[in-house]
């Protein structure tokens, strides 16, 4: 079985959460923290971001769209979006991802199903980030009880100021039980590993437009608060990330890995690499990106010379990591040589095709 191939896609992230979650601190840590990959932004002055970060936003040019009516989801409509969309995936850009940062009283679902309903072959929906504030969880969900409906669809939960929570892991284990499977990332100062949200090209890759990390004094976020005072590494949560490595010469059977994928264990924020599914589908390998819930596969043609290998990079806290290894081990194909016409099914539903049906919900694990 043989899928064709569409151009190069840009995942395009929706980063949501009420008034105060911390939502403009965690997009400028990752357009500060982006290694060598250009992020385009869509962001709107509900959340406006800082202004010395605007400032340098203003030399991108093309690589930052401000929207002046507050709620994006409703200053747009789908169309409308996808002009924005259309010239921040342009490939002259070069640019990796797109982040839209909604106001504080956008609602989530109606952002996605913009993103969704995309006309651009080059757009492909990467995700849901919903942040929330520990110190206010309990409160902000007595104001806004839809916050349990966010959750409940969010792809990756950022749980931000936990150092100003007087309860931290009560409050991280009822979010946690307010999601569907959606992985749960603990921070301060919304300071998450970029890695969770998108591939980070080396920096010595960058070339043409300057970015964040060319122009932005490193320093400033790691020795300020979100007031500006000085405070060191006050505010760095230190949790331990555990990551996996995995590489097999042997082609994957696609049920196994899906098997392996459906029943991924919380802690599990990430999974990225490529697949060979060898017979099932000879002439491309398999990019695949987790967040939490959300899976993708990206068919793409193997080169001539390409060594035909599965790598995968699986990053968590928490994880088993030799577990993890064993479950994948079992993935491999008893008969690398033989294939059967229905075997790439379950794959094949978390591709997007150019001509699928626009606006239906972003595929998940069962």
């Amino acid at each position: 079985m043989q899928q064709e191939t569409s151009p190069r896609q840009v995942p395009v992230v929706v980063l949501a959460g009420f008034l105060g979650s911390g939502k403009t601190t965690l997009l400028n840590h990752l357009l500060h923290r982006s290694g060598g990959s250009r992020i385009g932004a869509i962001v709107n002055d509900f959340g406006a971001i800082e202004i010395d970060a605007m400032a340098v936003a203003g030399a991108l040019g093309d690589s930052t769209v401000s929207l002046g009516n507050g709620c994006l989801c409703c200053a747009v409509d789908a169309g409308e979006l996808d002009q924005y969309l259309d010239r921040l995936v342009n490939p002259s850009l070069g640019i990796d991802v797109v982040v839209i940062e909604a106001s504080g009283l956008a609602e989530p679902q109606e952002l996605v199903r913009m993103v969704l309903a995309s006309e651009n072959p080059r757009v492909v929906y990467g995700g849901l980030v919903e942040v929330v504030d520990a110190a206010e969880f309990d409160d902000t969900r007595a104001r806004h009880p839809e916050i349990d409906r966010h959750l409940q669809i969010a792809d990756l939960v950022v749980v931000n100021k936990l150092d100003r929570a007087a309860d931290a892991e009560r409050v991280l284990g009822l979010v946690r039980s307010l999601t569907d499977r959606a992985a749960v990332v603990p921070a301060t100062y919304g300071r998450i590993d970029p890695a969770f949200l998108f591939d980070c090209r080396p920096s010595e890759e960058r070339v043409g437009q300057l970015s964040f990390d060319d122009l932005y004094d490193e320093t400033h976020d790691e020795t300020h608060d979100d007031a500006g005072n000085d405070d060191g590494h006050a505010g760095h949560l230190h949790t331990a990330y555990d990551s996996l490595s995995f590489t097999s010469g042997t082609p994957l059977d696609p049920r196994r890995l899906m098997e392996f994928l459906d029943s991924r264990p919380e802690g599990l924020y990430r999974i990225k690499g490529y697949v060979d599914f060898g017979p099932y589908d000879a002439r491309n390998r398999y990019g695949v990106h987790a967040v939490g819930r959300f899976l993708r596969f990206y068919p793409e043609p193997w080169a001539a010379a390409e060594d035909r290998l599965t790598q995968l990079v699986l990053i968590g806290s928490g994880i088993d990591t030799e577990g993890l290894a064993k479950a994948l081990e079992a993935c491999r194909s008893d008969a690398p040589h033989t294939a059967d016409e229905h075997g790439m099914w379950g794959v094949l539903r978390y591709v997007q095709h150019p001509d699928e049906q626009n606006g239906e919900d972003p595929p998940t694990g069962a």
